[in-house]
């Protein structure tokens, strides 16, 4: 009994184991389609975002054309 419960644990449970783990990473390695429109939003902010910046930019250059060197 002593030699099956070695055998398990030597060559059964880690091969088991790495097979349920890599299996649990292949699940959480693809992305949900709630994720991906969470991103597809955070992405139109950001280019937003973006767009707004270089507006500032560019009024700032006309008002104060110094601004950069500050």
């Amino acid at each position: 009994m002593e030699v099956v419960a070695i055998l398990f644990m030597v060559v059964v449970a880690p091969i088991w184991m790495f097979l349920h783990y890599t299996t649990k990473w292949k699940s959480t390695k693809t992305i949900s389609n709630e994720d991906e429109n969470i991103l597809g939003e955070l992405w139109e902010s950001a280019e937003r975002i973006e767009s707004r910046l270089n507006n500032v930019e560019r009024i700032l250059d006309t008002e104060a054309p110094e601004w950069r060197k500050k």
